[in-house]
């Protein structure tokens, strides 16, 4: 893929979604329109700023679009972790304040995505599971116990694991050590983005397969460029985290990676029972490198996992990466295949701080989830909308940080191989 490809096209289809029943998307731009509102993305963050929106100013008339469709694109490829307190990249136990009103605002979050999701009345997979941490290194042991030390700071609930009680309860016995922490919901990512696209106000429009090729400033506003039309509009919302960059904002603070997932069939009763008594597990690794693991309701093991900088790597080298992966953590499976395996553009800071806030006039932004696009995205997107209208909102940069400038190319992508490189010998056991 180009280097300045405004939008992801993947070449894998997004396997969460492959295993719903098929859904009608809504037709694509076609020729000019002018809004009062254009929201670019129809993910976590850019669904909550078209709400927010709306409830706060009825009579605007709102457009939404997407470069892909609904469930397919990115906000259906997550791994579909849903926390209810602060990202263990976030958490600091020395600034607990700070994690405190992060874990209220983010708990506050969740239970508006639940509440959501439950009044389409659609069925969506999604249950307060918890999720597992563990470390198979003194690499991840190091960032293991900071992770304890922000819970046992902030007085949150968890339980720590040994190595036996991690193998009886899951299957591995790859992880030295872990803990359980039960503030967290897992999901079948597409059908939640499913259900809450489905409950958008009639009056915002949404269009899909409607990827935005140029961002101009115009004389009544905002002008976006598409392939079959032109929107114009007086206020724009960037909603489509890194890719925001390829548009001309925040080059300099934004860079997208490719994380990979891969979806076992549903597996025998049999092999199965030998994977632990939790039937219904996530796993987030403590290396930012590391490996995702989820076992899923109907008996699927999922892995993600390895990165690629900037593009998409080739099925080939992902299935296979993806397959040693799981097999190094459950050796007992028999010899299998992935049904699906796809790739998803994540948008990193080099420090791990947003992008947010109103960059130019009438031109707003929410960019650089870091991996964390679900309920902080829903919630930073929610934030975005009121502080348009002039609502005092919570200090983003204060509670979640401000993306750093990094340099630019090649510079950059030299960069990322070098500490890559050297992050994944470090923490080569959690890989």
């Amino acid at each position: 893929m180009s280097m300045t490809k405004t939008f992801p096209d993947y070449q894998q289809t997004n396997g969460w979604n492959a295993l719903l029943p098929a859904r009608e998307a809504s037709p694509a731009l076609q020729g000019d329109l002018t809004s009062d509102v254009l929201i670019i993305g129809a993910g976590w963050t850019g669904i909550a700023a078209a709400k927010r929106w709306q409830s706060l100013s009825p009579e605007a008339n709102i457009v939404l679009i997407d470069a892909s469709e609904i469930g397919e694109g990115n906000p259906g490829r997550n791994s579909g972790f849903l926390l209810e307190i602060a990202l263990a990249e976030d958490a600091n136990p020395d600034q607990l304040e700070k994690m405190n009103v992060c874990n209220r605002l983010t708990a506050a979050t969740m239970a508006d995505i639940l509440a959501e999701i439950e009044d389409t009345g659609l069925p969506v997979d999604i249950s307060k599971a918890g999720t597992y941490r563990a470390a198979a290194s003194e690499a991840g042991l190091k960032s293991l116990n900071n992770y304890r030390a922000f819970l046992n700071a902030a007085g949150l609930q968890f339980e720590s694991l040994n190595q036996a009680a991690l193998k009886s309860r899951i299957g591995t016995g790859i992880y030295q050590e872990g803990l359980f922490s039960p503030d967290c919901y897992l999901a079948q990512p597409a059908a939640a983005i499913r259900a809450l696209a489905s409950n958008l106000p009639e009056s915002v429009q949404l269009f899909e397969n409607t990827p935005a090729t140029k961002l101009t400033r115009s004389a009544n506003g905002w002008q976006v460029l598409t392939p079959n039309g032109t929107l114009t509009t007086q206020q724009l919302v960037l909603a489509n985290n890194a890719f925001s960059k390829e548009l001309g904002i925040a080059r300099s603070r934004l860079v997208s990676m490719y994380t990979y997932a891969g979806l076992t069939p549903v597996l025998e009763r049999s092999v199965l029972d030998d994977l632990g008594s939790e039937s219904n597990w996530g796993l987030l690794p403590t290396h930012r490198l590391g490996s995702t693991l989820r076992q899923t309701k109907d008996g699927r093991l999922m892995v993600r996992s390895m990165h690629g900088y900037e593009k998409e790597s080739p099925r080939s080298e992902i299935e296979a990466g993806l397959k040693i992966r799981l097999q190094k953590r459950f050796p007992q499976l028999p010899s299998f295949e992935l049904e699906h395996c796809w790739g998803g553009a994540v948008g990193f800071t080099y420090n791990g701080g947003a992008v947010w806030g109103e960059v130019k006039p009438g031109l707003f932004v929410s960019a650089g989830c870091n991996g964390g696009g679900t309920v902080k995205g829903t919630l930073l997107g929610k934030l975005l909308a009121e502080a348009a209208h002039g609502i005092k909102v919570p200090d983003v940069p204060e509670l979640f940080g401000r993306a750093s400038w990094m340099p630019p190319e090649p510079i950059r992508g030299l960069g990322f191989k070098l500490s890559s490189t050297i992050e994944s010998h470090q923490g080569r056991h959690e890989l």
